[in-house]
């Protein structure tokens, strides 16, 4: 079986690394990319079958990048990572299959991520 590739989008370390372990853990195959350039370049190296994006970072924030990835990857599951809840109600971040306000817990991020690919 073919394993699921994950990329994660964050341009805080601490961050990338905590979430790159906890999937790592769960059996997927995890990159990781500090900004939105970066994930394109990897986009260009490999596929991939889900990203988490984080909202605020330098350069092309989470939302415009998530709109990038949905035109030329339609098939690719989007999740949104963020500290502010007031994202949820933007109409950009439809962009994403899935949004979750970050936290040092990532049960939530984890399920999401697992129904997603279910689908």
């Amino acid at each position: 079986m073919k394993k699921v590739k994950i990329l994660v989008i964050d341009d805080e370390q601490n961050i990338r690394l905590l979430i790159s372990e906890e999937l790592k853990d769960m059996g997927y195959e995890v990159e990781t990319a500090s900004n939105a350039d970066e994930a394109l370049k990897e986009f260009e190296k490999t596929t991939f079958d889900l990203v988490t994006i984080d909202v605020e970072m330098p350069g092309k924030n989470g939302i415009e990048l998530a709109g990038i990835l949905r035109q030329k990857y339609p098939g690719l599951r989007i999740v949104l990572l963020t500290a502010y809840s007031h994202y949820k109600y933007d109409l950009a971040s439809w962009a994403a299959d899935a949004y979750v306000v970050k936290s040092a817990d990532l049960t939530e991020l984890k399920d999401t991520i697992r129904k997603l690919l279910q689908l």
